[in-house]
């Protein structure tokens, strides 16, 4: 180690936070398990010319103009419209649920004005402040629309009933009266040119961050760091004391098609009796290129083992709890800081990623100057 202000993760929390530190004049030493920079975000392009999301499907939204500026500094982003399909009971809909869907689901041909009040006669009003998952679907979209779109998807992604699952995590899927069928509703949507790897390791290149790929530090080889900025698991920081967090982890089936597969980016498949949560068709997600070959992604949802990449934080009481103690122990912690959806245990959208980053890095200098200590957390993941 070579620079005092170490940063574990090269992901956009890890590089934003480098970069922010090497434009104000300190050396940092970027290190990563990894063999590639870019964290889940990584992207390659495959011997048939397309390029794949490695780890999923990664879509740049936001309606920060902060941060949309920044992602430009390093890339060439292309403008781009996530739309998401879902098949359900032999059917093919659009999700999310807008005017089209509610009219073909219920065979109906109903104005804006009357799907609305369609949609408030059937959604269960007898709810009042929604508990669980289930509960939130049936208040306000009913049970016809909650079983067949959500009920069995929910189940494979989660491994639990939607019973089990707080309401929190259907709250930002909206029901729209209207056609539009935009998955987002962001001013600015786009995905990188190039795809989002050299976006990272342009954020990387200066001469004041050094970066080490594929290798795996511990907390106690930073001891003598003035500062550590962790973007890995809390828990791994801390021995795993309390117990492993819990996190959902993805399976990729990967196989290589001729044409055009199923015609759209991303197809939900809903019917809890199918094994796989979704068929991603990369090649859609650069509609600016084309390609004769095509590369589908069968993406399976199961609880993360020792050694699985961990994607989604259940966040369940038991989780919730552990969570309590990691954050009480990294408040008797000095010289470190959480960072990222691994170091706060939350999912994070890279927009907001990249948002923390820069509040955190701001944050970080100016304490610098007045010499004053760096809290473990900027945001409370509670």
């Amino acid at each position: 180690m070579t620079a005092r202000i170490v940063i574990v993760g090269a992901g956009f929390s890890g590089a934003v936070i480098a970069r922010e530190l090497a434009e104000a004049g300190i050396a940092t030493w970027v290190v990563d398990g990894r063999s590639h920079v870019a964290g889940n975000a990584h992207t390659e392009r495959r011997t048939n010319g397309v390029m794949v999301h490695v780890y999923g499907p990664h879509i740049f939204h936001t309606g920060d103009k902060h941060v949309w500026d920044y992602i430009n500094k390093y890339g060439d982003m292309v403008p781009y419209n996530h739309r998401v399909k879902a098949t359900s009971g032999g059917h093919v809909y659009s999700l999310p649920v807008n005017l089209h869907t509610i009219n073909q689901f219920f065979d109906t041909t109903m104005s804006p004005a009357e799907a609305e009040q369609f949609m408030t006669e059937r959604a269960d009003s007898s709810i009042g402040t929604p508990v669980s998952f289930e509960d939130q679907a049936l208040k306000f979209v009913g049970r016809d629309l909650y079983e067949a779109f959500f009920k069995g998807y929910t189940q494979k992604q989660w491994g639990v009933s939607p019973t089990e699952l707080p309401a929190s995590i259907l709250a930002r899927l909206p029901v729209r009266f209207s056609y539009e069928d935009s998955y987002f509703n962001h001013p600015y949507q786009a995905i990188p040119r190039d795809g989002y790897t050299p976006i990272v390791e342009a954020i990387l290149d200066h001469p004041l961050i050094e970066v080490t790929l594929g290798r795996t530090v511990a907390p106690q080889e930073l001891a003598d760091a003035e500062h550590v900025f962790w973007s890995g698991p809390i828990d791994g920081f801390f021995s795993s004391k309390f117990g492993k967090l819990g996190y959902r982890t993805l399976d990729f089936v990967e196989t290589e098609e001729v044409g055009d597969v199923q015609g759209c980016p991303v197809m939900n498949y809903c019917d809890v009796d199918v094994p796989y949560t979704r068929i991603t068709e990369h090649k859609h997600f650069a509609p600016w290129e084309t390609h004769e070959g095509s590369t589908i992604y069968t993406e399976y949802s199961r609880l993360a083992e020792d050694g699985d990449i961990a994607y989604y934080p259940i966040r369940q009481v038991k989780e919730k709890e552990q969570l309590m103690q990691y954050i009480e122990a990294a408040n008797q912690a000095t010289g470190v800081t959480f960072v990222g959806r691994l170091g706060t245990y939350r999912y994070l959208d890279m927009d907001v990623t990249i948002k923390e980053a820069l509040e955190v890095a701001n944050l970080y200098l100016s304490n610098r100057r007045e010499n004053r200590p760096m809290p473990p957390f900027v945001v409370n993941p509670l």
